[in-house]
């Protein structure tokens, strides 16, 4: 784990273990390599403390952007997702996604995708569009909370298929548990434990 500056201020590996992006076979070559997508404009928020609950509602309103949504005073979401167990990122996106009120009876529609992290599985797709789409995601990594903020990947083109790829360097992370130098860190496809990644969750919302 290390530390990476500015990410709230604004792999050419081949997956293995952990499918950041996969080998297809046949012949394929890198056409935009390390290119970075960061999400822009996400509050700076700390939790009210490092208990996990805690941790997961300050998360949570740093990727909606909006406390009436989730995680302030009478908001929409905040005793669902506080009753979730919050190292289980499929639980906390059944407890939340779906229909829901704001404090002012106005209705959205909350949706949950959770992604787990598993060996053949190529999620580098999911993660850098919704990056690039300016929605930021929620991790669970060695028992930890984190908000992945971006994202260094090089795109991949596939001659046999005639298709394109992404394979992912490194995530670019949040730590709400922190402020400063402590709260952002990169998860290194290198270096770090795919193993001890559970997944991600997209959480995005509309006007119903």
């Amino acid at each position: 784990m290390i530390k990476l500056r500015g990410c709230v201020s604004g792999f050419v590996i081949l997956a293995s273990c952990l499918a950041f992006g996969q080998d297809r076979g046949g012949g394929w070559r890198t056409y935009r390599p390390n290119e970075e997508v960061r999400v822009s404009d996400l509050p700076s928020l700390t939790a009210h403390s490092r208990d996990l609950p805690d941790v997961l509602a300050a998360s949570l309103e740093i990727i909606f952007h909006d406390p009436e949504i989730c995680c302030g005073k009478n908001s929409a979401l905040q005793d669902r997702a506080l009753t979730a167990d919050p190292l289980s990122l499929k639980e906390v996106g059944s407890k939340i996604q779906g229909r829901q009120l704001l404090s002012d009876g106005r209705p959205i529609h909350v949706t949950a995708n959770f992604v787990a992290f598993s060996p053949g599985t190529d999620i580098s797709y999911q993660i850098i569009n919704a990056l690039k789409d300016n929605h930021a995601l929620l991790m669970v990594w060695d028992s930890h909370l984190y908000v992945v903020c971006g994202a260094v990947f090089d795109a991949v083109y596939y001659s046999d298929s005639n298709s394109t790829a992404y394979m992912i360097h490194t995530l670019l992370l949040l730590d709400a548990r922190f402020s400063g130098g402590r709260r952002e860190v990169v998860f290194n496809r290198d270096s770090d434990d795919g193993g001890k990644v559970q997944g991600v969750l997209l959480l995005t919302w509309a006007p119903q």
